[in-house]
């Protein structure tokens, strides 16, 4: 007897939709990216621009991204044939963005290597007596402002030429053994594999059931990182020298805002943040009842987003000032970015505090936590792609374990080449040009005409209306319509000619090869948008003017009679819980 079609799931309760969303959004970006950028554009002035684009981009984008999901109830490959199937493409733009995402798990294996060292007496990173160090490296428990400066030259602790923390060593040495560069990829660290084999394993078992599991995993993985980020906040605001590292993170500095380079950095934040262009939102948001209030979840969740942000910014740099002050050098020379500032600064930051141990494990839990939330949905749009396309088939017992387990183990077998003694240059590649950058933003754009202009900004917003009950502003008709296509636009094209290449944590620049590589990256995620568009033009049938009305801009309405369906049921149900009490009524 042939097996029975499942239908598709849904989020047992709306908590959990919450959660997952907000685990989703809230990821390693907002505690290590945002902060940096802050203070490297203005400080409080960067807020300007930041403000500017997350009003304007994110939080239209954001809604647009969830009002799709929760309007066509499909998944990120399959909802434009129900909005404009011109755009398919950019589902596949989605897919491709995600496989480049999964880069990111190499960053949880670190963590989870660096929270194992945590229950070592000493941290190894704080000393120099272990094998992966050189008569450059300095003990921590050495530093004074006699030694952190030799004349008139201050001593970068981070990347200095004339000595190196021990904290340094143990990230470039002991951790990754860095080759000498991209062309060099050197041997296999057995450590980080396993840690990545780990984290695959828990990434497997945390969503292999979709939202079923998902949604019970997100009551510890998306709440506990707001607790350490607590413990850490208070903690790092009564370290001494904590306020110098909190007015550096926000002196505002105005000349900064004629800078052209500050307003793409902070669009490019807003839209990597937000999470934007990679399908999750629709994902997550698609598994919702057809009459969630998802207008109002979308803005609550983009300030959540934007909030937490800001506070990790104050974590972070009251740290960061503790250890300016107990180095005595200058807070610029302890600031750095990206794996720098998580592997490097902070880790020498807790260092120096009582009880090393509890603040460190405190710390790289949380980093494991967030990145995981966002690893759940990033798995979960792929799955959920393949199983929209062909339900017939998929959705049938153990088809989706089989596919995760299958996805998973190939995708970790690429990945072994990052554990390798290349691997941090082969991460920095597709972090630099796979996963943000152009690409997001030609997406984000094929958004704002697919649905603004091809499915129209009205309808959608009478969507809106028929689902929640509430009715968006005009205010975002403007925006998906004229405001951030526009934006898009000029810093897609700003991009080209503000574009720096790929360099090093030394300043070197990386090979010409290395970065055509990477433009063959960033315009893999692209080129389907046009590929796809011409095919289905190709093949469908009648006259050009035929064919563009049946791409452009369907007729039917895929909830309409759902929305309905739901509202009656639940009158019936309330009808039903009120029929004891009568009088109540």
């Amino acid at each position: 007897m042939e097996n029975k079609v499942e239908k598709r799931e849904q989020w047992t309760r709306k908590r959990e939709y919450i959660l997952a969303a907000a685990g989703n959004v809230v990821g390693l970006g907002n505690v290590w990216r945002f902060p940096y950028l802050c203070y490297k554009n203005g400080g409080g002035a960067f807020l300007v621009p930041y403000c500017f684009f997350a009003l304007l981009c994110g939080v239209p984008l954001y809604l647009m991204e969830t009002a799709i999901g929760q309007y066509t109830q499909e998944g990120a490959m399959t909802c434009w044939s129900k909005l404009c199937p011109l755009a398919q493409g950019a589902g596949y733009s989605y897919i491709v963005i995600q496989l480049y995402s999964r880069v990111y798990t190499i960053i949880l294996a670190w963590a989870l290597l660096y929270l194992i060292y945590c229950f070592r007496d000493p941290l190894p990173w704080a000393t120099c007596n272990n094998p992966w160090n050189t008569d450059r490296c300095v003990d921590l428990s050495s530093l004074n402002s006699t030694q952190t400066h030799r004349g008139n030259q201050s001593v970068n602790w981070t990347s200095g030429n004339l000595t190196k923390s021990s904290v340094s060593e143990f990230w470039e040495r002991g951790v990754l053994s860095m080759s000498g560069g991209i062309e060099e990829l050197g041997g296999v660290q057995w450590e980080v594999l396993l840690c990545l084999l780990a984290v695959w394993v828990v990434c497997y078992f945390c969503v292999w059931k979709g939202v079923r599991s998902t949604g019970k995993v997100v009551y510890f993985t998306a709440v506990f990182p707001y607790v350490m980020l607590a413990i850490l906040l208070v903690r790092g605001l009564t370290l001494p020298g904590a306020w110098q590292g909190v007015v550096y993170y926000l002196y505002p500095d105005p000349s900064r805002l004629v800078d052209l380079q500050v307003w793409m950095e902070a669009c490019a934040q807003v839209l990597f943040s937000y999470g934007v262009a990679s399908g999750t939102h629709i994902t997550m948001s698609s598994y919702n009842k057809v009459t969630n209030n998802c207008y109002r979840d979308s803005v609550w969740l983009c300030v959540l987003n934007s909030c937490t942000s800001l506070v990790s910014g104050f974590a972070v740099f009251s740290c960061l000032g503790f250890m300016a002050e107990k180095q005595g050098i200058p807070i610029e020379k302890v600031v750095t970015s990206g794996p720098g500032l998580a592997f490097i600064a902070f880790p020498q930051a807790v260092a120096m505090m009582p009880v090393p141990q509890l603040w460190a494990a405190c710390f790289f839990i949380m980093l494991i936590l967030l990145g995981l939330d966002t690893v759940f949905a990033g798995l979960e749009t792929l799955t959920s792609s393949m199983i929209d396309m062909f339900p017939g088939q998929m959705r049938r017992p153990w088809r989706r374990e089989i596919i995760l387990v299958v996805f998973s183990s190939f995708t970790f077998l690429l990945q072994i080449t990052l554990t390798t003694q290349g691997g941090v240059y082969q991460f920095e590649l597709i972090d630099y040009y796979g996963a943000n950058g152009i690409c997001v933003l030609f997406v984000s754009l094929v958004q704002c005409v697919a649905v603004g202009w091809a499915f129209g900004a009205e309808r959608i917003r009478d969507a809106l209306e028929d689902m929640t009950g509430q009715r968006p502003g005009v205010f975002y008709t403007v925006c998906w319509r004229y405001v951030t296509p526009l934006i898009c636009t000029v810093c897609f094209i700003g991009f080209f000619l503000d574009f720096q290449p790929l360099k090093t944590s030394d300043g070197s620049v990386y090979p010409n090869w290395a970065n055509n590589l990477g433009w063959a990256i960033a315009f893999s995620s692209v080129v389907t948008i046009p590929i796809c568009a011409v095919s289905k033009f190709y093949f469908t049938e009648g006259s050009f003017r035929q064919r563009l009305l049946v791409l452009w801009r369907p007729v039917s309405d895929p909830v309409g009679p759902k929305i309905k369906e739901e509202r009656s049921l639940n009158e019936t149900e309330m009808k039903s819980l009120s029929a004891p009490f009568p009088d109540m009524l």
